[in-house]
This record gives C-alpha cells, structure tokens and sequence, in this order.
C-alpha cells in the first residue's frame, strides 16, 4: 500500500512540473502535497450557509421566512437546489473557470460540493446527474462545458451517474445577464431538448455554474419533467444575495 502511495506522489509531482496545479482562489501555482487549494486561500470563498431559501438556496436573513421574495412571487418548475458559494466571493473563480479554460477547478468545486452537500445529495435519492448544456457553438469556441466538468467529477465522487448528452441545447440564445425575468424566460422558450428516453429517470440533480433567477434551470427541468421525471433537483456553484 505504502509502495503503491509513493509511485502516486512520485507521479502527482511530475504532472505538476509540467502542468502545475492553479488556485482555484487566487490562481497561483499550489505546491504538491498541498491539496487543491493553497494554504492562503483556505477561509476565502464565502459559503452559503443557514438560513438559506428552501427553494433556491439563497442566503436568507434571520428575519427572512423560508423563501427568499423571488421564490414567493413565482412558481419554479425545479423543485428545489442548493448553491455553494456567495457570488462575489468566487466571481473571479468561476470566470477563470468558465472562459480561461482553469478545467482543474472542476475537481475542487465537486469536492466541496460532496463535503459541504453530502448529506443532502443522499437525501435527494437522484439516480441521474444532468449538467446544464451549452449550445454547440459556444462550446466549439470554448472547448468544454463547464457545468459538465463539475457533474462528471461530482458523480465520481458520489456513484451517481451523469448523463453528459441526455439534455441538449438547440437555441443559441443571446447572454442572460443582460435581461429581466420575463426576458429570460423567452429567451428559453424551445431552447433544450431531450436526446433519450428519460422515463427510468425518476429524480436527477441539475448542475450549473451560477444561479441568478433559475430561469435556465426551469427550462431544463421543464423538458426533463415533461419526459418522465418525478423530481428535478440542482447544485450550483455560486448565487446572488438573496432578494
């Protein structure tokens, strides 16, 4: 066992002298031996923590109910999600992540999501992981999904498997961040399909990289819903302050 720790360390070394390890905090190169985080950065991303939305997972004030007031005024089609980080703490992060091709955040992102979700992913029974696609020219200019880099480390680490092509995205739409609610959820209209039979999927866990108003993962559980799926939960890396 021990002969077998060695070679993996000998050989962890070497793959990081070439392809050195970032931070997926503040992007500098992390030591072998340190983990996937440098020892600075440890206490920088800012979790969210109770009390949190019951249907969205925003962070809540003590004074708040159980739902954040976008959650009260309007029907989601998920049934309910959890988010890891506050936005700001890990904006930098996630857009290294998502455009400066960092794909090695993947494995820290899924790892904290088992260590700090575990107990809820278990209580959800999913037998499926679904990452939110991209269309294919955004991933043909990208390269990758990230979304789907987090679900396919995620379901290493829990046993549950991802189906990485069972969603698809058929409408180029125009960025979200630009757009209100209404603008969003027309801008969604028609824009997923479903490649496969998804009626042996009885619960699955959507997963994303930033939740603003749910308007993508309501798309997305949408159609899986309207294939058979009893419940449509998601993680996401980051959210907003609640509303």
């Amino acid at each position: 066992m021990r002969d077998n720790e060695s070679r993996f360390t000998v050989k962890e070394a070497l793959i990081n002298l070439v392809f050195p390890r970032r931070c997926p905090v503040c992007d500098d190169i992390v030591p072998v031996g340190e983990g996937l985080i440098c020892r600075q950065c440890l206490t920088r991303p800012q979790y969210i923590m109770e009390p949190r939305c019951r249907r969205c997972g925003k962070q809540l004030t003590e004074n708040t109910g159980m739902y954040c007031k976008d959650c009260t005024q309007r029907r989601h089609v998920f049934d309910y999600g959890y988010a890891l980080y506050d936005y700001q703490s890990m904006r930098k992060s996630i857009y290294r992540f998502k455009y400066n091709k960092r794909c090695e955040y993947a494995t820290f992102y899924a790892e904290d999501i088992r260590r700090r979700f575990w107990d809820e992913i278990c209580m959800m029974h999913a037998d499926g992981i679904v990452p939110v696609p991209v269309h294919k020219s955004r991933l043909q200019s990208r390269g990758y999904n990230q979304a789907e880099l987090v679900a396919t480390e995620l379901s290493r680490l829990t046993g549950i498997p991802v189906y990485k092509d069972l969603v698809r995205r058929v409408k180029k739409t125009i960025p979200q961040k630009a757009l209100n609610i209404q603008e969003r959820q027309n801008n969604l209209k028609k824009a997923f399909n479903i490649n496969a039979d998804v009626v042996k999927l009885n619960k699955t866990i959507l997963i994303d990289d930033i939740y603003t108003t749910g308007s993508t993962l309501d798309a997305v559980a949408l159609e899986l819903k309207k294939h058979g799926v009893e419940s449509v939960y998601f993680i996401t890396l980051c959210i907003g302050e609640g509303l």
